[in-house]
């Protein structure tokens, strides 16, 4: 009884009874399962030279990825993951426009977390495939890893193209899955649904870009590596580095 009473009090202690603070907490956890396992998929792939996965394989993970942050965080946040979403639902007035720059803040943040949890993780893999070095550029470039890079051929109006694209049908789609007036998809799978949304634009939309869809996904591990020595490089519209 004693360590029961004990646990009790513990358990009081730490519970958040601010809503707001919630949302944050679970947003912000939510984002990082979501980036850690994606930027992992990535990870496998690069550091391995394809021989312990592929596009197809990371494409999964991403996807996967998606459905596991939804079943995370949707009953306390929504589980927005995105600052594209969360900008759709205040356009909707279905999300309070005062929240939205919070929410984008956390999932940047927690995408640039959880790059540093990836990094730390494949450490020892992306020194020795980067012979020592930190590229952004070249045959042993590992800077796709954390963000995404257009194909060689792309312009940078066919890549926004491309992005804007690609996100407006991956909003498109999951407020149709969500939508209580369609077809409904069984209670508790709309996840499921959601990552197989996400799936299918990746391997029918990924070649140009590698379809990041995601401003918080795409910046904060493109921001960690910019801190953590793969330098400005990262930020310029280049030529080579691969899809990450």
């Amino acid at each position: 009884m004693g360590t029961a009473s004990f646990l009790q009090r513990v358990q009081a202690l730490l519970r958040i009874r601010n809503q707001l603070a919630r949302e944050c907490l679970a947003e912000l956890l939510a984002v990082f399962v979501l980036i850690l396992i994606t930027l992992s998929g990535s990870a496998q792939m690069v550091t391995s030279s394809g021989t312990k996965g592929n596009f197809l394989t990371a494409y999964l993970a991403g996807a996967l990825a998606v459905m596991v942050a939804v079943y995370t965080a949707g009953g306390v946040s929504g589980a927005h993951l995105n600052p594209a979403f969360s900008l759709s639902m205040c356009l909707l007035e279905q999300f309070p426009w005062w929240k939205f720059p919070i929410f984008v803040a956390i999932q940047t943040s927690g995408a640039f977390v959880s790059a540093g949890a990836v990094y730390a993780l494949y450490y020892d893999a992306i020194q020795h495939y980067g012979n020592g070095t930190l590229a952004a550029s070249g045959p042993h470039e590992t800077a796709s890893i954390f963000a995404t890079y257009p194909a060689e051929y792309l312009s940078l109006s066919n890549g926004f193209l491309d992005q804007v694209v690609g996100t407006a049908l991956l909003i498109v789609g999951i407020l149709a899955i969500l939508d209580t007036r369609n077809k409904g998809v069984p209670k508790g799978l709309e996840p499921v649904a959601v990552a197989l949304l996400v799936f299918s634009i990746e391997v029918s939309m990924g070649s140009n870009c590698g379809c990041p869809m995601n401003p918080a996904r795409d910046f904060g591990p493109r921001l960690f590596t910019y801190v953590a020595g793969w330098g400005a490089e990262v930020f310029r519209w280049g030529e080579g580095r691969g899809q990450g």
